[in-house]
């Protein structure tokens, strides 16, 4: 008999898909990506196509397959983490998107939310119940919009149509159309989901008028989803046995399983998380009350703290400013100069999320001079990622009245040198480098393992996460204080640009 060694993960993210394969020591021992396109049909508009989103996938697990030339025998379960929030509605009769996925960043439902928030108790009640603030980041949002412009429009029968984020609709696709599910976590980014209740809030979808048959069941993080049945796979029936939006799957994979323990991913966005344990903490300083994972019906919560733009402004430099051909040149470029030159950048492409949460913000930049080089400036979006990190940092101390000395840091640019010891000395905090970067589609791993078995607790893996470098901060509390001062001038600056 086959002997069933590895864990299939899928990481599915905005900027394409990773799929691995995880062995028992939670060692990634092969890996394929595939790049997904996103398509910007008008200025703050964002979208990708559902299904060249799964074909990355079924590419994915052919690529891991071939690589590591195994068969699906060897494979004991499947995990499966997100980008969270981005929209999916299809007919289930034909298995066909009505629209293209709205991504999450999207903010073409600015005037929805501006028309729900005329109302006050509006937005106490949704933060209330689904511990979220009002944006166009979230799911409802764009359930509506779909509604009002495609199936109205297009008279079609909802009894027809099914919701789901991206786990849905990929679980959806990979089960032959034999399971429309979800985990707790991934419906806790619709602002459709009771945080308190664990289930579908009727008080949120008459809010936002979705109809409670397009919705998928919730399950727990470690639950049985379905079994996935592909041609690539062989004869193997393969079980989904874990399932987490990706900060959700970063935190969990980063080993936070302690009440106060922190993460920061650095991805097209940055994402910071903070385990709050069995209850969830009410924010008052623009964070997210969310839950971390549900195991076997056991919930954990955590505050969460979301950048929008950190690895997009560094893709800006290199794609719109031609500052640089690949995106981690920028180290080499920033290292030029000692410092800013006093240049500050603002990079609120889409608005600026926690703790500010203004979807009117647009990118600014301050400071420049005749003396202002490309060096500075390069420097200056480098540096506005620690910055954004750091107020989220700081509104997570204060609601949770909890001093946070360490943070897990993870994703892309976290192999910045310069980044993370820059967020450590602005900071004033020890940054610790997980020595797997790829910490998302290590927890949608752990998760599934955790499922089907492969690790049998939280200390058996809390036993696998290791630390690859820290970094300690070494700056003097006067510059330090100087340079948070000129960021928070330039933030408040550009907050005031309508």
């Amino acid at each position: 008999m086959t002997k069933k060694e590895f864990i299939l993960s899928i990481d599915q993210g905005t900027s394409g898909t990773m799929v691995a394969l995880v062995n028992e020591f939670g060692e990634i021992v092969c890996s394929s990506y595939k790049a997904i396109s996103q398509f910007y049909p008008h200025p703050g508009w964002v979208e990708q196509d559902p299904l060249q989103i799964y074909q990355s996938v079924i590419d994915g697990i052919e690529g891991v397959i071939q690589k590591h030339k195994i068969n699906g025998n060897q494979i004991l379960s499947i995990g499966i983490t997100n980008q969270r929030e981005t929209t999916v509605i299809w007919n289930k009769n034909t298995g066909k998107p009505i629209h293209n996925a709205i991504v999450w960043e999207c903010r073409r439902t600015t005037e929805i939310c501006e028309s729900i928030s005329q109302n006050k108790n509006n937005i106490d009640q949704i933060n209330k119940i689904t511990g979220l603030s009002l944006d166009p980041y979230f799911s409802s949002s764009k359930i509506k919009w779909l509604f009002q412009n495609i199936v109205e429009k297009n008279n079609i029968e909802i009894s027809q149509l099914a919701f789901g984020t991206i786990d849905s609709w990929i679980i959806w696709k990979l089960t032959n159309g034999a399971c429309h599910v979800t985990d707790v976590t991934n419906a806790s980014r619709t602002m459709l989901f009771d945080i308190h209740k664990l289930e579908w809030s009727k008080e949120m979808l008459n809010l936002w008028n979705v109809p409670s048959e397009i919705l998928p069941e919730i399950k727990s993080s470690n639950d049985t989803f379905g079994i996935c049945e592909i041609p690539i796979l062989g004869k193997s029936s393969i079980p989904v046995t874990g399932v987490l939006g990706d900060q959700h799957a970063s935190i969990f994979g980063q080993a936070c399983f302690i009440k106060g323990q922190t993460k920061c991913t650095y991805g097209t966005g940055a994402f910071i998380l903070t385990n709050t344990g069995d209850s969830p903490v009410t924010s008052t300083n623009g964070l997210l009350s969310t839950i971390a994972w549900s195991i076997n019906k056991k919930t954990t919560y955590a505050l969460e703290g979301s950048v929008f733009s950190a690895g997009s402004a560094v893709q800006w430099l290199r794609d719109e400013m031609s500052f640089f051909d690949e995106a981690n040149e920028i180290e080499k470029l920033v290292s030029k100069e000692k410092d800013n030159g006093g240049v500050y950048i603002v990079p609120a492409f889409s608005g600026l999320g926690a703790p500010h949460w203004n979807s009117h913000a647009r990118g600014s930049i301050f400071g420049l001079t005749r003396g202002s080089n490309k060096s500075h400036i390069a420097r200056a979006v480098l540096e506005s990622i620690a910055f954004q990190c750091n107020d989220v940092f700081k509104s997570i101390e204060m609601d949770s009245n909890q001093k946070i000395t360490e943070i897990r840091v993870d994703g892309g640019a976290s192999k910045n040198n310069l980044l993370l010891k820059f967020q450590s000395d602005v900071s004033n905090r020890t940054i610790r480098r997980s020595k797997v970067i790829e910490t998302t589609v290590l927890g949608a791993a752990f998760m599934s393992g955790l499922g089907s078995g492969f690790w049998k607790s939280l200390e058996e893996i809390e036993t696998i996460w290791a630390s690859a470098e820290a970094f300690n901060p070494n700056m003097d509390d006067n510059s330090r204080h100087q340079i948070i001062e000129r960021w928070n001038k330039a933030v408040n600056q550009t907050k005031n640009w309508i």
